[in-house]
């Protein structure tokens, strides 16, 4: 009997002693598990992560009651996403959610059987992740923005807010995909020859190249910057705005970079697609092949103005950018 006592306390330390991970391989009837592979941190993505869950919510998915999901964050540290999407393999998700260039091809690269659902990213069949828009086939599905197309438009709306403007910095992560990274390059090219202005490039790749870039544009004499909407540079539009006031030198990046601080927000709207994200998960918990989901393009654009930066610096905008913009902040 004592045996037996002995015996059964290992088997109950054995089973404490087991990782909430493991646990977590086993879901309760009726529950769903997807994965989350994130390339930033969960702060950086709070407000889209919400639209994503409100998403989920409205299609009847409540974390907790019949939807599990594990997060997987890879703090801007782009080597890890591979590693990370690996353990959501391993848990056998259902599905993962993802964004951008970076986690989309981690995802790809760690299954091809998995469904995998991108909230968005720049151009997926540019850089070979489906076949077309209308059937990408194989296991993965979402939205698309076509950012190179986008930037371009950043730094069309630049120019016309300054006219003045001949030296233009462009704030970009070098390590994107080469193919996104060469495609937006080419457009960014080619648009600033049109508007006969200069571009120079500078790179961070997180908020610890943020200061030494602007110190770099100052002492090139930058007129403005265009601020690369990719998920690591996003995640610090508090603190590029912050030194963009500072060197007073005009910005614009994405819409959220324009109630961070930034002079001009320009894009899609980034929670609106993260939204529309829970719809194609619905869709394939219930058996639809993500092949056979068409990649949506964003159609939905703001243009925003923050008057109160514009102020603090000393600048006055177009009078046609003011017109455009869908919201100025005062």
């Amino acid at each position: 009997m004592n045996h037996r006592r002995k015996l059964l306390a290992a088997l109950g330390a054995s089973v404490l002693g087991l990782s909430g991970r493991a646990f977590s391989q086993q879901p309760a009837p009726g529950m769903h598990r997807i994965g989350f592979l994130g390339p930033t941190g969960a702060a950086a993505q709070a407000r889209r992560l919400d639209a994503f869950r409100a998403g989920l919510r409205e299609l009847g998915y409540v974390e907790g009651k019949n939807l599990v999901i594990e997060y997987r964050w890879a703090e801007g540290r782009y080597e890890r996403l591979a590693e990370l999407a690996g353990e959501l393999v391993r848990l056998k998700a259902e599905l993962i959610v993802t964004h951008s260039s970076m986690g989309a091809l981690a995802a790809r690269q760690a299954t091809t059987e998995i469904p995998i659902v991108f909230a968005v990213l720049g151009d997926a069949q540019a850089i070979g992740l489906v076949s077309s828009l209308a059937r990408p086939g194989g296991n993965i599905t979402g939205s698309t923005i076509f950012s190179p197309e986008l930037l371009a438009k950043s730094l069309e709306i630049l120019k016309e807010a300054l006219p003045q403007v001949v030296r233009i910095g462009f704030l970009a992560n070098p390590d994107v995909t080469p193919g996104a990274r060469a495609a937006s390059d080419q457009t960014m090219a080619r648009t600033a020859k049109s508007l006969k202005v200069t571009l120079h490039k500078f790179h961070a790749r997180g908020p610890e190249d943020f200061d030494g870039a602007f110190a770099a544009m100052a002492k090139q004499r930058i007129g403005a910057v265009t601020v690369q909407d990719e998920p690591a540079i996003a995640a610090g539009s508090r603190a590029i705005a912050i030194l963009a006031a500072r060197y007073r030198i005009p910005s614009i990046g994405m819409v959220e970079f324009a109630e961070a601080g930034g002079l001009i927000g320009s894009g899609v709207d980034f929670p609106a697609l993260f939204h529309r994200a829970a719809s194609y998960v619905d869709k394939i918990l219930r058996g639809t092949k993500p092949g056979d989901l068409p990649v949506e393009r964003a159609s939905k654009f703001s243009l925003v103005v923050n008057q109160s930066t514009a102020k603090a610096l000393g600048i006055r905008i177009s009078q046609s950018i003011l017109l455009r913009a869908d919201r100025v902040i005062e």
